[in-house]
């Protein structure tokens, strides 16, 4: 593995596989991670729980995989790509497992949060294995199949779990999830081609890593794409932890596998994230980052709309410009970021998950106090603020700073 060793070529072999092996990669995580959100409202009849209190089930995975991330980010200097990946995932899958046969709620959150613990060690260093080895050219392309990925995963879990949860109990849903957990994990190793880019660096003392966050720190454009991350993540999660509330309750009393089937949408995330890539190589990364916030601001304001068809139009927008906005902005670390890629990459999805789960619990009390409007108000909000960020993030590039 040397520095003049060739890059992942847009449209090689080595560059299909290592895309398809990282979309299954994003596709476990997230379908772990978030296989439980439809099933909040089931937790809470069978626990006793209230909304928020559900929500923990969640927020407390995202709150450790933050900070898992930031670890992970640290020990993948030293340590080889490929194996921290799949421990990771392997780790995560048997934890879905033990999940599904937890007898107490305490025991259900402190499994979620070893989950949490578990999954640290794939996004970042997903993330910091692409920019290391994908041509800068074939970068945003890669990145947003990635994230696609996710989108998968994202509604395979959700939708899946309802469904089953619907059919059998929530327990052989979770159970099913953490089999293809698995699954995946076997096909992730098969397909990624070996880093070519990156040599292990071993014993790097404290000294190193604090040098690494005070220069990304140092780095505006960094800190603004850091706090994108917050609000992106934040004000998705929020609102799909809550609606399966309100579309469960009078006037709409849906069932279970009506409200999972929601999630179907996430499929738009699929398509929007990869062609959000390829308008950024050609419109520039902020204008496109602003258009993806604009879009997901339209979404919220109509699902303060009461038709089931309005309510689903605005998630499904909110969903497109989630997976457009992150995928920019996970893809724009890897330039920003002059050195120690890892770290920044980990700095950046320590924000996005504090943002899922500070958000995703915050809004439980809003929902509890303002119904469905105070959701939307918090949502809207924060996304006015990151298109503000975009905005000053636009000026930069059209002078080449950013």
């Amino acid at each position: 593995m040397t520095s003049s060793a060739p890059f992942l070529e847009r449209g090689s072999p080595s560059y299909w596989r290592a895309s398809l092996a990282l979309l299954f990669a994003g596709y476990a995580t997230f379908s772990l991670l978030y296989c439980v959100q439809p099933l909040l409202p089931a937790f809470s009849a069978s626990f006793g729980v209230s909304p928020a209190q559900s929500s923990l089930a969640v927020s407390v995975t995202t709150a450790s995989l933050a900070l898992a991330i930031l670890a992970a980010g640290f020990v993948s200097e030293g340590m080889s790509r490929h194996r921290l990946m799949t421990a990771s995932l392997v780790a995560s899958s048997l934890l879905t497992l033990a999940t599904a046969a937890a007898p107490q709620w305490s025991l259900l959150l402190v499994l979620r949060a070893l989950e949490g613990v578990a999954l640290g060690g794939v996004p970042a260093v997903a993330m910091a294995y692409l920019a290391e080895e994908v041509h800068p050219d074939g970068l945003g392309l890669a990145m947003g199949l990635y994230v696609g990925g996710t989108a998968i995963g994202g509604m395979t879990g959700r939708v899946l779990s309802g469904v089953l949860a619907q059919c059998f109990t929530w327990r052989i849903a979770i159970a099913a999830i953490g089999l293809l957990g698995l699954l995946s994990v076997l096909a992730f190793r098969a397909l990624l081609p070996a880093s070519r880019h990156f040599v292990p660096r071993h014993g790097l003392g404290f000294a190193h890593h604090r040098a690494a966050l005070a220069l990304h720190f140092a780095n505006p454009p960094l800190r603004i794409v850091f706090a994108m991350g917050f609000v992106l993540m934040g004000s998705f999660v929020m609102l799909y932890n809550y609606v399966g509330y309100r579309l469960l309750a009078p006037p709409y009393g849906l069932d279970q596998a009506q409200v999972s089937a929601i999630f179907v949408v996430y499929l738009a995330g699929v398509v929007a994230s990869p062609l959000a890539g390829r308008l950024a190589d050609a419109l520039g990364r902020a204008r496109v980052l602003g258009a993806s916030l604009a879009l997901m601001l339209a979404g919220v304001a109509l699902t303060l709309f009461s038709p089931v068809p309005a309510i689903v139009a605005g998630i499904t927008c909110v969903t497109v410009g989630f997976f457009a906005g992150h995928a920019l902005a996970s893809g724009w670390v890897g330039r920003l970021a002059p050195s120690a890629k890892g770290q920044a990459a980990a700095l950046y999805l320590l924000s996005y998950y504090l943002g899922s789960s500070l958000v995703g619990w915050y809004g439980g009390h809003c929902f509890s106090t303002y119904g469905w409007r105070g959701v939307a108000a918090l949502a809207a909000a924060l996304l006015l603020a990151a298109c503000a960020g975009a905005l000053w993030l636009h000026r930069r590039e059209r002078v080449g700073a950013a």
